[in-house]
C-alpha cells in the first residue's frame, strides 16, 4: 500500500475509488514513541488491546468471589432448642474451656439430678440468644479488621478515537493505573479496625459478665417464688388442720358459726393467694429458662439457691473499679477508636500518588504511555472530618469520665443497700420470727384442746406468713445487692470472650487494659 505524498508521518492512507482517506492518530497524557517510521500490518495494531483485555478478564474472573445463598430454616430451630439439655458432651467440653480460661465453672456438670445455679450460668454462657448475636456481631468487626488497610484496586482505562478526515485511522490508548499509599493511611486504617474489633471483644466480656449477673438475679427471683409457694402450702395445711377442728367444735356447739366461717374464708383466700404465687413462680421459671437458652417448657429441674457471693478483698473500691469494671473497659476501647479515627482523618490530609502505564497507538505508531497524579492539599485538607473526629474524641472521653463517676457512686449505693438489707433480715430472723413461731405453736395446741379463738388464730397465721415472706424478700434483695456490687467491681481477672461453636474470635492486637494498640504498620 503506497504512502501518499504529503501525508503525516506514520499515517496510513488507503486510496480507493469513491472512498475518503482515513488516518490513524492518538494521544494520551504522556507517551513514548516505540515503533520506527513505517507501516504496520492492520491486524497487528489491535493485538496488544486484545491481549490486555483477555488478561484482564481472566484476572477478574479468578479474583472475584461467588454468591452462595444460606436459607433460613426456622422450622428446625425449635427442635434444636428443645434438645439442648441432652447434649452432655458439648456441655462438658464447654465447662473444660471455662476452666482453662480461668473462669468459675462447676466441677461436674450433670443435669439428670437437676440444674444448680453454677450449671445454669454455664448453659446461659453457651446458649443465650443475645450473647450469640453479640458474638456474631463481633465476627463482623473481625472480618473488617482482616480486610482493613488493603490497597485500592487498579483501574483499567481505554480511550479510542476514530478520525474521519483526512484519513481513516483509529487512535487508542489502554492504561492500568494504581494508587500508591505513600501517606501511610493504610497502616492507620488497620489500627483503627483493630481498635473497633477490641470494642466488640470488650463488649462481649461485659455482656458475659452481666449475663452471669442476670442469671443469678433471675435464679434468686425464682427461688424466692418457690419459697413463697412452699410457705403458702404450709400455711394452707395449717389452716386446714385447724379448720377441721373448728368444724367439729361448731357441730358440737363449742364455737360460733361465724368463727368457723372465718376459718373457711381464710382458707379460700390463702388458696387464691397460692394461685397468684404459682403464676409468679411459672413466669420466673420461664424467664430464667430463657436466659439459659432453654425452651420455655423444658423439663429440667432447678435447684433452689440461697445468695452466697463472697466479695473480693481490696484496699480501694475506686481502684478496683478502674482496674476491673467491664463497662469502663468498653468505654476505654471506644475512646481508642475515636483516637484512631482522628489519626486517620489527619493522615488523610496527605495525598497518595496515583501512577499509570499502558500501551497505545497514534498514527499507526505503537507507544508506551505513562502518567501520575498527586492531589494538592490546599483547599479542603479534610478539615470537616478532622473536626468531627476531634469532637467525637471529646465525647468519648467525657462519656468514660462520667461513667466512672456514676459507677463509683453506684458501688457506694449498693454497699449501703446491702448493709441495710442484712440488718433488716437479721432483726426479723433473730427477734420476730421466733416469737411468731412460738405463738403459732401455742395456738395450735389450744385449738387441739378445743379452745379456738378465730381472730387470734388468723392474726397469728397472717403475721407469721408475712414475716416469713418478708424474710424471703429480704434474702432476694440481699442477693440482688450482692449481684449488683459484683457487676460493678468486675471480675477478679481480666477475661477474654468465651469460645463459640459458630465463630472463632481470636484476641485483638490490644495488649493492655488501657486499650493501646500495637503498631501493625511495621
Amino acid at each position: 500500500m503506497p504512502i501518499q505524498p504529503g501525508a503525516p508521518r506514520g499515517a496510513l492512507v488507503r486510496e480507493a475509488p469513491g472512498e475518503p482517506a482515513i488516518s490513524i492518530a492518538g494521544h494520551l497524557c504522556a507517551h513514548h514513541y516505540i515503533s520506527p517510521v513505517g507501516l504496520a500490518p492492520p491486524v497487528a495494531q489491535h493485538t496488544p488491546f486484545r491481549t490486555m483485555a483477555c488478561a484482564l478478564a481472566v484476572c477478574l474472573s479468578a479474583a472475584c468471589q461467588t454468591y452462595e445463598p444460606t436459607p433460613l430454616h426456622l422450622d428446625a430451630r425449635l427442635d434444636l432448642v428443645g434438645a439442648r439439655t441432652s447434649d452432655a458432651q458439648a456441655h462438658e467440653r464447654f465447662v473444660e474451656q471455662l476452666g482453662a480460661a480461668g473462669q468459675s465453672a462447676p466441677e461436674a456438670f450433670d443435669l439428670s439430678d437437676g440444674a444448680s445455679l453454677a450449671e445454669g450460668e454455664v448453659l446461659a454462657l453457651f446458649y443465650n440468644a443475645n450473647l450469640r448475636t453479640a458474638r456474631l456481631t463481633a465476627g463482623v468487626a473481625l472480618a473488617l479488621q482482616n480486610q482493613a488497610g488493603l490497597w485500592q484496586d487498579p483501574k483499567f482505562g481505554f480511550d479510542a478515537a476514530q478520525v474521519l478526515s483526512p484519513g481513516d485511522f483509529l487512535e487508542y490508548g489502554a492504561t492500568l493505573a494504581l494508587t500508591l499509599p505513600v501517606s501511610g493511611r493504610l497502616a492507620v486504617e488497620r489500627s483503627r479496625a483493630g481498635a473497633a474489633y477490641e470494642v466488640e471483644l470488650r463488649g462481649l466480656v461485659d455482656a458475659e459478665w452481666k449475663l452471669r449477673a442476670s442469671v443469678r438475679s433471675a435464679w434468686y427471683a425464682w427461688s424466692a417464688a418457690e419459697k413463697r409457694k412452699r410457705l403458702l402450702v404450709e400455711t394452707i395445711e395449717r389452716v386446714e388442720r385447724i379448720g377441721v377442728i373448728g368444724a367439729r367444735l361448731e357441730e358440737a356447739g363449742s364455737i360460733r358459726k361465724a368463727d368457723e366461717r372465718l376459718l373457711r374464708i381464710e382458707l379460700i383466700g390463702r388458696k387464691a393467694q397460692l394461685t397468684a404465687v404459682e403464676l409468679e413462680w411459672q413466669q420466673a421459671r420461664v424467664s430464667l429458662l430463657g436466659l439459659m437458652g432453654l425452651a420455655p417448657d423444658s423439663a429440667v429441674e432447678l435447684e433452689v439457691s440461697t445468695p452466697v457471693l463472697p466479695l473480693p478483698e481490696m484496699a480501694s473500691r475506686a481502684a478496683r473499679v478502674l482496674e476491673s469494671n467491664t463497662e469502663l473497659a468498653v468505654l476505654r476501647s471506644r475512646h481508642q477508636v475515636a483516637e484512631e479515627s482522628l489519626r486517620l482523618a489527619i493522615r488523610k490530609q496527605y495525598p497518595d500518588v496515583g501512577m499509570g502505564a499502558g500501551f497505545g497507538s497514534e498514527d499507526e505508531d505503537s507507544r508506551f504511555l505513562f502518567g501520575f497524579s498527586l492531589p494538592i492539599p490546599l483547599l479542603n485538607r479534610n478539615r470537616a472530618q478532622i473536626a468531627q473526629a476531634r469532637a467525637n474524641r471529646d465525647v468519648t472521653r467525657a462519656t468514660a469520665e462520667t461513667a466512672l463517676e456514676r459507677i463509683v457512686r453506684e458501688v457506694r449505693q449498693a454497699e449501703l443497700a446491702l448493709d441495710l438489707v442484712r440488718k433488716q433480715r437479721s432483726q426479723l430472723k433473730n427477734e420476730l420470727e421466733p416469737l411468731l413461731i412460738e405463738q403459732s405453736q401455742n395456738i395450735e395446741e389450744l385449738a387441739s384442746l378445743g379452745d379456738v379463738d378465730a381472730f387470734l388464730l388468723l392474726e397469728t397465721v397472717g403475721r407469721q406468713l408475712d414475716a416469713q415472706s418478708r424474710l424471703v424478700s429480704l434474702e432476694q434483695a440481699e442477693g440482688d445487692a450482692l449481684v449488683q456490687l459484683t457487676v460493678l467491681l468486675g471480675p477478679d481477672i481480666r477475661t477474654t470472650p468465651l469460645p463459640s461453636d459458630e465463630i472463632s474470635l481470636p484476641p485483638s492486637s490490644v495488649n493492655s487494659m488501657d486499650g493501646s494498640i500495637e503498631d501493625t504498620s511495621r
